[in-house]
This record gives structure tokens, C-alpha cells and sequence, in this order.
């Protein structure tokens, strides 16, 4: 194979049609936009959303409770999955994505259900009480990441 002699699959590329350049050309005086309406104008086009007047789908839908735009939504790592974890000495947020146990980027929260027999170093940006005295009274360690 020539690097230099590789061309595009047939029909791949397409040449871009230039409207307003007479009506032979396919695409003249009104360049495809119909006479009136607001579709014709320069700068048409309705914002997202918009249903011709109506009452936006997003304005009719009823809005109840209260949302917290502060609210910190934590990755949720039981201490049940970190027994489970075998040959890892400092348990992080990384180690946790590798072994399939948290999905997603985002602050790590340790919950204590479960039990926890071997030591092991945990680093999380959260932990329950339980999860804190579970992991220590197994001899590990607890750290706090900001």
C-alpha cells in the first residue's frame, strides 16, 4: 500500500452546493427557502424548544420539590466490596475505578455495610461512621481526600 495513492471511498465526498447563483444552478433567488415566512428571513430559525407558539413542552410539565444545586453527588463503595479487593494494600478512587467498583468520575463515598476482615489503607473524599470504625477496627487506615 502507497500512502500517497490513498483516495476517499466513491461518494464519500461531496461537493457543497453554492446557492444564489442563478436559477440554472438549482439553487437561485430565493436560494431553496421558499418565498415568505419566517424560515425566508436572514437569522431565521426558532431557539431550541420552540413549538410555533404553543406552551413549551418544558413549561407545561408540571416542577415539584426542591433541587440543590449544591448537592454533592457522591460514588457510592460498600466496605463488604473493599474485603473483595485482594492484594491491594492502599485502596484510592483510581484503584476502585479499575476494578469495576465505582463507574464515573466524581467524590468517593465509603458506606460500612458489610464486613471487613484484612487491613488495608482506604482513600476516599467521604466515609460513613461505620465504614470508619469497620476499617479501623480492622487494623487499616482511614484518609480523607479533599
Amino acid at each position: 500500500m502507497n500512502l500517497s495513492k490513498l483516495t476517499p471511498a466513491k461518494g464519500a465526498i461531496k461537493k457543497r452546493t453554492r446557492v444564489g447563483r442563478g436559477h440554472s444552478a438549482g439553487r437561485g433567488k430565493t436560494c431553496g427557502r421558499g418565498q415568505n415566512g419566517q424560515g425566508s428571513r436572514a437569522g431565521s430559525g426558532a431557539y431550541v424548544g420552540f413549538e410555533g407558539g404553543q406552551m413549551p413542552l418544558q413549561r407545561r410539565v408540571p416542577k415539584r420539590g426542591f433541587h440543590n444545586k449544591w448537592r454533592v453527588a457522591y460514588r457510592v463503595v460498600n466496605v463488604a466490596s473493599l474485603a473483595r479487593l485482594e492484594g491491594v494494600d492502599k485502596v484510592t478512587p483510581e484503584v476502585l475505578r479499575e476494578h469495576g467498583l465505582v463507574k464515573g468520575r466524581g467524590p468517593v463515598k465509603v458506606l460500612g455495610v458489610g464486613e471487613l476482615s484484612q487491613r488495608v489503607h482506604v482513600c476516599a473524599h467521604a466515609f460513613s461512621k461505620s465504614a470508619v470504625s469497620k476499617i479501623e477496627s480492622a487494623g487499616g487506615v482511614v484518609e480523607v481526600l479533599q
